[in-house]
């Protein structure tokens, strides 16, 4: 029995795609507006099925359909777990979702109504691991941006903070600064949670954001 074969198997799923000019990182909270028929059709299904969808980065083409059809995804993306669904007005869904597994995109396939599938192979989360020492001013960068955006009545971060963890900080980070989106998607798909959490703290510094 090949069961190397067989762990890969077990990971495998097909997953609906939402394509956005945006990138998901596992932990983030992500509001959507849909209108689109294709993906008010995907909610319905993923909220009988109680399951996630898959939150990919547009490498071109845009996010609302066209006749073209041009859209071209990023390999690597996130699943969305719904947390809740609100009607605003006939035909509209606002959606608050976050991010929980990353994903390999081994295949995509468009349906008829302009929904993407995609053969996705889950990822290993993150390792756990306290950010480095000579992190520490990035990590109380975010504590202070934090207490920032809560006076200004914003709270872009769902709880339990994790300051302990270097992932948790770089995702978090990464989020709110304005980094170009090819940048985004390849920090999310680093491996190293601790290199994530250095290239952030470089591009504060270069900022002057921590000094």
């Amino acid at each position: 029995m090949d069961t190397g074969n067989e762990a890969v198997r077990d990971t495998m799923q097909e997953l609906p795609l939402f394509p956005l000019n945006t990138v998901l990182f596992p932990g983030g909270l992500l509001g959507l507006k849909v209108f689109e028929a294709r993906y008010l059709d995907m909610v319905a299904g993923c909220m009988r099925a109680g399951t996630p969808f898959g939150v990919v980065a547009l490498r071109s083409g845009a996010e609302v359909r066209r006749p073209a059809g041009d859209e071209e995804l990023e390999a690597t993306g996130v699943l969305a777990e719904l947390l809740e669904v609100d009607s605003a007005q006939p035909g509209i869904l606002m959606l608050r979702c976050r991010g929980t597994r990353r994903f390999e995109l081994r295949a995509t396939h468009q349906q008829t109504d302009g929904l993407w599938l995609g053969q996705t192979r889950l990822l290993d989360d993150d390792a756990v691991v306290k950010p480095a020492d000579d992190l520490s001013d990035t990590v109380q960068g975010l504590v202070n941006a934090i207490a920032a955006l809560k006076e200004q009545g914003a709270e872009p971060f769902l709880p339990p903070y994790a300051f302990e963890d270097a992932g948790w900080v770089a995702n978090r980070w990464c989020e709110i600064l304005p980094i170009p989106l090819p940048a985004k998607q390849k920090l999310m798909e680093l491996t190293d949670p601790q290199l994530r959490l250095r290239l952030v703290d470089e591009f504060l510094r270069s900022q002057g954001v921590v000094a």
